[in-house]
């Protein structure tokens, strides 16, 4: 499996079935049921189109997702950045009854979650059975994720998962494959001090 962090270059966007931006294409549609409390939990990034705040070099991307007591899923997302520095965003995700695989996503401050048109939409638009793999998109076809419980997946797994994002409409030309060793960016990492230098 590549796993350089470099741009997919394997012909992905060339199998796009229309315009690359998504125009003429039936709009993105998520899964029909989601069992929250299984996709709780520890995801290891194994793909993803680029979103502006994420840095460029990151790897050991990880996301975790874990129950508030008012309800709310906490969102922890962790990498080492390209010189290796540990980074944490964390954020607030509601749920949609009417449709269990979207959930609206916040990392504005606390204090600031409150203001109207602030949270960003997060489908869950594939996921196997056993809750090990889930491929996480946005409507308007910006920013996609592949995820899995383990660092690694099987190459025909992942082509299954990209193939299902292109069939709704997503250009995977600039598909990026973070390095991911297994490990996670820790409570320690974080609050240890940097190096003098």
């Amino acid at each position: 499996m590549h796993t350089n962090g470099a741009p997919l270059d394997d012909g992905a966007g060339a199998r796009d079935p229309g315009r690359p931006d998504g125009v003429g294409a039936a709009p993105v549609t998520s899964v029909p049921a989601l069992e929250l409390g299984r996709y709780l939990g520890l995801w290891y990034e194994i793909g993803r189109l680029p979103m502006r705040h994420e840095v460029a070099g990151s790897h050991d991307v990880t996301a975790e997702y874990s129950l508030d007591e008012d309800g709310s899923v906490l969102v922890d997302n962790r990498c080492l950045d390209a010189e290796g520095r540990p980074t944490r965003a964390v954020g607030t995700a509601e749920t949609d009854p009417e449709h269990p695989g979207r959930l609206r996503v916040s990392f504005l401050p606390a204090g600031l979650r409150w203001i109207p048109f602030t949270r960003a939409d997060y489908w869950v638009l594939r996921i196997d059975p056993d809750y090990r793999v889930a491929l996480v998109g946005t409507p308007d076809r910006e920013y996609l994720w592949l995820l899995a419980r383990s660092h690694e997946i099987p190459s025909e797994v992942e082509a299954a998962y990209l193939d299902s994002a292109v069939r709704q409409g997503f250009d995977l030309t600039g598909w990026i494959r973070p390095q991911q060793s297994g490990g996670r960016v820790d409570d320690a990492d974080l609050e240890a001090e940097p190096e003098a230098g």
